[in-house]
């Protein structure tokens, strides 16, 4: 192998993670995603702009609120996981630029000074933040359940604002019962990648 990662850990982090349905009972801390979070604020973005937004929804009352949020066929599985995490773009990261990236702290102006602009930046930019924080829930020998389907302008309403847009939730857990179904196939090395 070619990787600098023993097998034990890439096994842990892709070939014998999975996407978690069910979880077993035993609580998640803040101290495990504090060291999550820890672990993945180093992954790269453009102009190390850091606009994923986190929520965690620990309380009955909370999680209650979102479950109303989420699809059908989600909302049992949020409803009993230990721990829910919304992920959201903060629109409004260009603030931050001038201590992030403080060799040009110009970049909030030159090149987000358009709302549309910084939108399509968060969007991507938070997206790859959640794909490093999916793979640092694997790292802390947790399982996490991403999920899309939910209303996400109710979502927003309930639980952030209008500079905020909801990606994904997640649940969060030692995986249960049947947690996964088998491995879906994979494109081959060959069908994803061309040498020009």
């Amino acid at each position: 192998m070619n990787l600098a990662l023993d097998a034990a850990a890439q096994n842990l982090l892709f070939r014998e993670a999975h996407t978690a349905n069910t979880f077993t009972d035993e609580p998640v801390t803040d101290e495990q995603m504090q060291a999550v979070y820890d672990l993945v604020k180093f992954a790269p973005t453009a102009f190390n702009q850091t606009p994923l937004r986190i929520v965690l929804v620990r309380s009955a009352e909370a999680r209650e609120r979102l479950v109303a949020h989420m699809a059908e066929g989600n909302q049992a599985k949020t409803a009993s996981a230990p721990l829910v995490a919304i992920l959201a773009a903060d629109n409004e990261f260009h603030h931050e630029l001038p201590t992030l990236f403080p060799h040009f702290p110009q970049a909030k102006d030159v090149f987000f000074a358009e709302r549309a602009v910084r939108e399509s930046s968060a969007q991507l930019n938070a997206s790859l933040q959640a794909a490093y924080f999916i793979v640092g829930i694997r790292a802390a020998g947790l399982a996490a359940g991403p999920m899309t389907g939910f209303d996400p302008e109710g979502v927003r309403k309930e639980f952030l604002d209008d500079d905020h847009t909801p990606l994904m939730v997640i649940n969060i857990g030692k995986p249960g019962e049947g947690a996964s179904y088998p491995r879906s196939p994979r494109l081959a090395y060959d069908e994803v990648v061309t040498t020009v």
